[in-house]
Formats: C-alpha cells, structure tokens, sequence
C-alpha cells in the first residue's frame, strides 16, 4: 500500500479569491460612494452598488430618505446625462430644494401610477431605458419574484436602483443585495439588515438635514428658548461665485 501524504494546512490569507466571512466583500464591483462616510465604511466595496437592487424600509411611505440619497444622485447626474426616475412617489419633489443641494430638478422624471403592476412594469422600463442614470421606485406591495425581476434588470444595465418599502416586510425574503431600515426624527438612523459581510449590530448615524438648514434650525430653537444664542451660518462664497442656498433655509428663517 502507498505511503499517504500528508498535506500541509492552507492559510485562507494565501488565497486570493476566498472570502472570508469576517470580512466585507471587497469583489470587483462598480459601486457609486453614497456621500457619507460613516456609511460607505460599511457599505461592502465602499458605496452603492450599480447593477443591484437597494432595499430601503421605512416607517412611512413619505418619510424622509432625500438626505440618505441625495449626495449620490447628485453625483451620478454629473456622469450621466440622463434622467434620475421616481416611480410612484408619495409626494411631488421640491424642486428648487433638491437643486440646491446638486439635483437639479429638470433631470428628475416622476411616474405616477397607483396600481402595483403598472409601478413594477414602469420602473422595469425605466431600467431597461440606456439613458435612465438611476431608478428610485415606491413598491410597498411588491413580492420577492416581482423584485428579483427588477434586481437582473438593473444587473443587466449597471444601473443605480433603490426600492423603498415599509417595515411591514421585514422580514419576508428580498433579492437585494443590500437592505436597509431607516427611522429617526432629529437625525436618520441607517440599519444594515443585509450585506455581504459581517452583520451590523449598531445603526448608522446621518444627520436628517442639510448643513446650511441644520445650523438655521438650531439657531431658531435656540432664539425660542431665549438661550440668545446663534448658531454660526456658513461664510460667504468668494467674489465672483453666486452661493446656492437651501430653499428650505429661507423657510426655516421666517
């Protein structure tokens, strides 16, 4: 009988393309940077990825999710010349505030449908369209199937998708490659559900408004409590540069 020979253990740091479970995925993938860094030190390749399915479950079909997503579209409608899709919002965006903050709202396009079949079938087309930069689409009722369906056709386009859902799904099976639960009031609290990588016990914790808006809001509540106190506002953009103010802020002084 032949002698056996005795195979020497396999450091998992010597190969390459292993991943280890206490490690985020770090794949080739195009991912956009979601503009807060505290959350792309946790998103797995370090942003939004394009070319998947983004879940994102709120309490409220109207709550705020502009400050979680804004700074990437703004960025992705720099690279792209076409529009960004909303798909059955609750609400008609504000434009002029959205400009403000890089999202001018001539590049948005907003699909008003009521019937879930006609939001999957509009935001399926919207993906599928070359010139679509990215696809934000309202489907409270849609199943996992319907959903995996969007997922391929934004893997097949490399295109910016999120989803937005209430909390009432949870806990049902979903294809996104990530999935988030946002909640909060005076700041946006970021839940990871779902990532490649190691779970996230801890929340992430964005501030709920821009800036300029931020430091205003503090200022009234402080002259409301007759603290007395300003809060400081931004210095002035140099000479010959027009400074771009929240429309909100002019609202939050009255």
């Amino acid at each position: 009988m032949p002698a056996l020979a005795l195979v020497p253990p396999v450091d998992p740091a010597d190969l390459p393309h292993v991943w280890r479970v206490d490690e985020l995925a770090m794949e080739e993938e195009r991912v956009l940077p979601s503009g807060h860094a505290a959350l792309d030190a946790q998103l797995p390749g370090g942003g939004w990825p394009l070319g998947g399915l983004v879940e994102l479950l709120q309490p409220q079909p109207a709550s705020p999710v502009w400050p979680l997503l804004l700074p990437a579209l703004a960025q992705v409608v720099r690279q792209q010349p076409g529009p960004v899709v909303l798909v059955g919002a609750p609400f008609e965006p504000f434009g002029p505030g959205l400009s403000a903050q890089g999202l001018p709202g001539e590049r948005l396009l907003c699909v008003r449908a009521e019937k879930p079949a006609a939001r999957l079938w509009a935001a399926e087309q919207a993906l599928r369209c070359a010139e679509v930069a990215a696809v934000l689409a309202w489907l409270p009722q849609a199943r996992s199937a319907e959903l995996r369906r969007l997922h391929l056709a934004a893997q097949q386009q490399g295109r910016l998708l999120f989803v937005l859902r209430t909390l009432a799904v949870e806990h049902e099976s979903s294809p996104a490659r990530l999935r988030l639960r946002l909640h909060g009031t005076d700041g946006l609290q970021v839940h990871l559900l779902k990532r490649r990588g190691p779970p996230l016990l801890a929340p992430v914790a964005l501030p709920l408004h821009a800036p300029l808006l931020a430091a205003l809001l503090a200022a009234r509540h402080g002259r409301r409590a007759g603290q007395g106190t300003v809060a400081p506002v931004p210095a002035p953009a140099p000479a010959g540069i027009p400074r771009r103010t929240h429309a909100l802020a002019r609202v939050a002084t009255a």
